[in-house]
């Protein structure tokens, strides 16, 4: 990269809001489009997906780092989640976004938690909703909070966390935001693992048994593209695999569902979402996979 380079990407890390808002207001007077990609920091290489998809179809990118209170539990690893700042804007810089969002808790939360909340309706009551009931609302609550300060024209999110993309885009929908909700693939480790903050709580025992859960969710899809087996039997082969291979995992959930809805189902016929989540002592991790048992 030139110096010329450097000079046009000079990022900005900005911590209040007002000021979040002008920076973005300059950009967009300059007619430029303007994206969003909302994580808790701790940046991975899924995070850099997002990043880049980001800056190739966006003309001003930020990123905005908050760890969100609201959206943790009372037992929960709030205080314990890493926090990795200069390593997170390094990174950023390197990949040329435009601002760093950074606000304090103090920022985002004046009065505290507050009144208000946005809660997430039926499709947070399943899956993670189930075992973490004020999750949901914590994350439609912060995204509504960052979507009205950033304003932005497009929000990036990742496919592992995909209650979390539906349940936002619904929100979108129903609030009347004029955000598009861009929702990018789950990006792996090489034995299939799906990158996350919390894989830096596994043990070395721990981080080779949780491979096994992108693996069962591969045996999962082959058992519905191959014969579209039932969804009681398909969470019995998941069950068993894990069993067998990862019994320092304890299940908090494996579900077949609706994409859509995630309403239970019996029949695989149709597309649906395999869901599980697993805890690794501290670490709760989860994935999914979408599959259609008629592509092949």
């Amino acid at each position: 990269m030139t110096s010329g380079q450097l000079q046009q990407h000079a990022m900005k890390t900005v911590k209040e809001i007002e000021e979040m808002r002008k920076l973005v207001g300059s950009a967009r007077a300059e007619g430029k489009v303007v994206a969003l990609v909302p994580t808790m920091g701790a940046l991975h290489v899924g995070h850099f997906s997002l990043i880049d998809a980001a800056r190739a179809s966006s003309d001003f990118v930020v990123v905005s780092i908050f760890v969100n209170p609201t959206q943790f539990g009372p037992n929960e690893d709030f205080e314990k989640y890493p926090r990795t700042g200069e390593a997170d804007l390094a990174a950023c810089r390197r990949r040329s976004v435009d601002a760093i969002f950074m606000p304090e808790v103090e920022t985002m939360y004046p009065a505290g938690r507050g009144e208000t909340q946005i809660t997430a309706g039926r499709l947070g009551e399943t899956l993670c909703g189930q075992s973490r009931p004020e999750h949901f609302a914590g994350v439609c609550t912060v995204v509504a909070k960052l979507f009205n300060i950033v304003q932005p024209d497009k929000a990036y999110f990742g496919a592992k966390d995909y209650q979390q993309a539906v349940i936002i885009r619904q929100m979108v929908r129903d609030l009347n935001m004029p955000v598009e909700i861009i929702v990018c693939p789950t990006v792996r480790e090489k034995d299939g693992l799906a990158m996350s903050t919390r894989n830096k709580y596994l043990s070395p025992e721990q981080r080779k048994e949780a491979a096994e859960l992108g693996k069962s969710l591969q045996l999962a899809a082959e058992m519905i593209r191959s014969s579209s087996s039932p969804a009681d039997e398909v969470i019995a082969a998941i069950e068993g695999r894990l069993a067998a291979h990862a019994p320092g995992g304890k299940v908090d959930y494996i579900q077949i569902v609706d994409p859509n809805t995630f309403v239970d189902v019996k029949s695989t016929e149709a597309p649906v979402l395999i869901a599980l989540a697993v805890r690794f002592g501290a670490a709760r991790l989860i994935d999914n996979i979408l599959v259609d048992a008629h592509s092949k």
